[in-house]
């Protein structure tokens, strides 16, 4: 398995991940799980190891999941794993701690490697975080009693939040989204080398664009590589991406990102090929200037009448159009206004009058027929989010 020095944590670590979101039964936390699923979520850890995959990521708010790998990883040597748990900043220091310790007793290890403040996604969250005695102090306490080696972020939140974070100094990781179909977060990449944290990006299957069931256009558009082999190249040709999140919820899961690590020599040549495709077949679809600029002088959700999220629902309708991606479209359409600090803004069932917020976008008057025809193509039904944590 290729690993990659996880920043100035010096971890020398897998640059694929065995996520712990997918395998486990249930989202509520319980500790009466059916013998097969945990037979399951066994032989996916354990596969994951015979890989060379040894770091195991989980969090507090992932239902079952650290109660089932609390079952396994006793039985597992301990100093050849990297184990990963988030504990969400949205209390008191002491909140913090006695969640991360019900963390430790659901895992029965003495320690973890790598201990997130799980979804600093907005700025209230990040200042909750900071303030003395809060969240960051409980982990740095944890850190010196030596119950967790480092400590990091996750984020769902704006690139601007992102770097707000990165720039204090105080993280020795960070886990965030950044893919071929969203690149938004490039700032928060550099200004993450600068300072030597490691770098995890999550879900690059399933919000990197549903890519475990690609549509039949963006296959084509993608061959000879699948679509998640092109996305696992076009995020490991960057030395400063550490580690991938596969989300596996079975063991076979990994084949497919092993087979990528084949073609990682080739990257260099496969990789812009199709990028040019892609790019080729948006704009014949969407036209050049609008697929070149389409995001120029949007206003943020928070500064938008009705808080639609005129970014997200634009950039969704820009791959459901052109590549066909409706599925990966309606999956993530479907949880504006339902899924919190997570995923926040609203839809665009109800559109205001944007004149005044569209007014530095050189599509302001077509943006609105634009939110219409994505609410018509992507609309299903509202859905929660999984975890709520």
């Amino acid at each position: 398995m290729l690993k990659r020095r996880f920043g100035r944590t010096g971890l020398e670590m897998p640059v694929f991940t065995c996520g712990g979101m997918r395998y486990q039964h249930s989202w509520q936390d319980e500790e009466v799980v059916p013998d097969d699923n945990q037979q399951n979520l066994e032989a996916t850890v354990r596969r994951a190891l015979e890989c060379g995959i040894n770091h195991i990521e989980t969090a507090r708010g992932y239902g079952s999941s650290e109660y089932q790998l609390g079952r396994l990883l006793p039985r597992l040597p301990r100093e050849e794993l990297i184990v990963q748990t988030k504990v969400t900043p949205d209390g008191d220091g002491a909140k913090f701690r006695s969640t991360f310790d019900r963390s430790m007793s659901l895992l029965h290890l003495d320690h973890v490697d790598l201990l997130s403040l799980h979804g600093i996604n907005n700025m209230e969250l990040l200042e909750n975080s900071l303030t003395p005695g809060g969240p960051l102090a409980a982990a740095r306490e944890i850190q010196k009693e030596g119950r967790a080696r480092f400590i990091g972020f996750s984020t769902h939140a704006g690139c601007d939040t992102i770097l707000a974070a990165i720039e204090t100094g105080e993280f020795d990781y960070v886990n965030l989204h950044w893919y071929w179909v969203n690149q938004s977060n490039a700032r928060a990449l550099e200004a993450a080398r600068h300072h030597d944290m490691g770098v995890f990006i999550i879900s690059p299957n399933d919000k990197g664009g549903k890519l475990y069931q690609p549509p039949e256009k963006l296959s084509r558009l993608c061959a000879p590589l699948s679509p998640m082999t092109f996305n696992n190249l076009w995020c490991l040709r960057h030395p400063e991406i550490h580690t991938l999140s596969v989300g596996a919820a079975r063991p076979t899961d990994f084949d497919e990102h092993l087979r990528s690590l084949e073609l990682l020599d080739q990257a260099d040549t496969l990789v812009p090929e199709i990028e040019h495709r892609l790019a080729a077949e948006m704009e014949s679809v969407l036209n050049q200037d609008w697929c070149r600029n389409w995001d120029t002088g949007l206003p943020r959700w928070q500064d938008t009448p009705g808080e639609i999220h005129i970014w997200e629902i634009l950039r969704l309708w820009n791959y459901a159009k052109a590549l066909d991606m409706v599925e990966f479209g309606k999956m993530r359409y479907n949880l504006l206004g339902r899924a919190e600090h997570w995923f926040p803004g609203e839809n665009a069932a109800e559109i205001p009058d944007l004149r005044v917020a569209l007014a530095g976008s050189p599509f302001r008057e077509r943006i609105p027929t634009v939110l219409r025809q994505a609410h018509e193509l992507l609309f299903d039904q509202p859905v929660e989010r999984l975890s709520k944590a």
